[in-house]
């Protein structure tokens, strides 16, 4: 049985993330940039990776996408999202999750009191795949390189992976995302060592709502870490 207190943060998280309240499929537009000012350093290294993925030759994501997808929010937050793959609207405007699932990542964060200028956004491929479709395994191993060196540059002390590409290309094929989800890994990308949680993709959880609740005990565990890292 919740306790009352419980109960009524449940009621609010699930208020705060119903997606069935959303009709309009326009991608939300973040042309409109912050302008975060980060070392000279940090500022390069994530420049020539950039290049390093735009250069990269012989992709067949890259050559059928529109733009690159590098990333969105603050490049000196030290809590950093990994999702899949960027959709059409994300193509579109090159930024990470401004589709559907983006309205649902930006009310996920909320629920916890995040928003982009607090968290790093990536994914583990940079460039749309056709149709939607999860990346291969030959893409994955492809970009592999790329999103571990971006969490090493970005060095965060919290890493929150959104579903199962995400888990498995960064913590391994052989595990499964609900005997994973909810639990914090330390894990080691080159010089940065973080804490890791696996939670699922908004994209999942707009297709089976009923796993919200497990999404709010996994936003919850992000939370308190947090407050106990004092970020």
């Amino acid at each position: 049985m919740l306790k009352k207190n419980n109960k009524v943060k449940l009621i609010k998280y699930y208020n705060l993330i119903n997606h069935n309240l959303i009709y309009n499929n326009k991608s939300i537009n973040r042309y409109k940039k912050d302008n975060f000012e980060i070392s000279e350093d940090r500022s390069k290294s994530l420049e020539l990776l950039k290049k390093s993925i735009i250069n990269l030759k012989n992709c067949d994501l890259k050559k059928n996408a529109k733009n690159i997808v590098f990333c969105d929010g603050n490049p000196k937050s030290q809590i950093m999202i990994i999702g899949e793959a960027p959709g059409a609207n994300e193509d579109q405007e090159g930024l990470p999750f401004v589709g559907r699932a983006g309205i649902l990542l930006d009310k996920m964060l909320a629920a916890i009191n995040l928003d982009r200028k607090k968290v790093y956004i990536s994914n583990i491929v940079n460039y749309r795949p056709p149709e939607n479709r999860r990346p291969t395994d030959e893409e994955i191993k492809r970009y592999l390189p790329f999103i571990e060196k971006h969490i090493e540059i970005i060095n965060p002390k919290i890493l929150v992976l959104l579903g199962s590409t995400a888990m498995n290309a960064l913590i391994g094929n052989d595990v499964v995302i609900s005997k994973m989800r909810g639990k914090w890994i330390e894990k080691k990308f080159g010089n940065c060592k973080t804490s890791v949680i696996i939670t699922f993709h908004p994209a999942f959880l707009m297709r089976q709502p009923a796993q919200k609740k497990m999404a709010w005990i996994d936003l919850k565990m992000v939370r308190d870490k947090k407050n106990k890292l004092k970020i």
